[in-house]
């Protein structure tokens, strides 16, 4: 899957076992429209085309022993050799960081992202020595494979690369930008089995509205995720 534009602001390539878990995810929606008009550059690359033999292995049983398979170091390399460039290599693992906001902005300024998708029990050790860069997490849960966490990491990522968003000014509003949750947002009709919208939203005097936005926002904030203010506020005291 490739942008038509060869000079795309920013190019992903993504190493995988099972390349049909990303291809419709990738050309839906957002990330459909970003590669068409040229501002992203997808590609898939199927780690079992890299294996040396007819069976097309790509795995294999732990030094010392051990429950479940490894994924080999070769095919990756070889694979990556190919890629060439100077693609910054995230391997999706749960050992990373947690992915967030602020490093979906910091991945966004990057030319060319490259995602090493595990599986299986795990991948060889010297993949994660020699050839990642950084080591993402999606979160402290475990799944089968990288390939859902890199689908939301590059969803995420991809909304800050200029030209991608019809309206840039939405990333402004929008929940963690400011580490607080998004305010509540309300649409047609405007009472519904007896539940109505807040009337500051009809009044047209735009002071009062961002008034009651921002205070909403903290409101939610405090409810929801009061982990979020305790961040901040241990943030704002490291600057100090």
């Amino acid at each position: 899957m490739s942008a038509r534009n060869k000079e795309a602001r920013l190019k992903i390539d993504i190493l995988t076992l099972f390349p049909k878990l990303l291809e419709a995810p990738l050309n839906e929606s957002m990330a459909r429209q970003a590669q068409k008009r040229g501002h992203v550059r997808i590609r898939i690359h199927n780690l079992r085309d890299y294996a040396l033999d007819k069976r097309r292995t790509c795995d294999g049983k732990p030094f010392g022993g051990g429950a479940g398979m490894v994924m080999m170091i070769q095919p990756i390399f070889d694979c990556l050799k190919k890629i060439g460039g100077k693609g910054w290599r995230i391997l999706v693992s749960p050992r990373g960081h947690v992915f967030d906001q602020a490093t979906a902005k910091r991945l966004a300024r990057r030319e060319h992202l490259i995602f090493i998708c595990g599986h299986y029990e795990g991948i060889d050790e010297r993949v994660h020595e020699h050839l990642a860069d950084e080591e993402i997490s999606l979160g402290n849960f475990v799944m089968t494979g990288g390939e859902f966490p890199a689908l939301c990491f590059m969803d995420a990522i991809m909304r800050f690369v200029p030209g991608v968003l019809g309206n840039q000014a939405s990333l402004k509003s929008e929940s963690f930008e400011d580490g607080e949750l998004d305010f509540p947002q309300y649409t047609r009709p405007r009472e519904f089995c007896g539940w109505k919208v807040p009337e500051v939203l009809f009044s047209g005097d735009h002071r009062r509205i961002e008034s009651w936005r921002s205070e909403a926002a903290r409101r939610m904030t405090k409810k929801f995720r009061p982990d979020l203010l305790l961040q901040a506020k241990n943030d704002w005291r490291k600057r100090r």
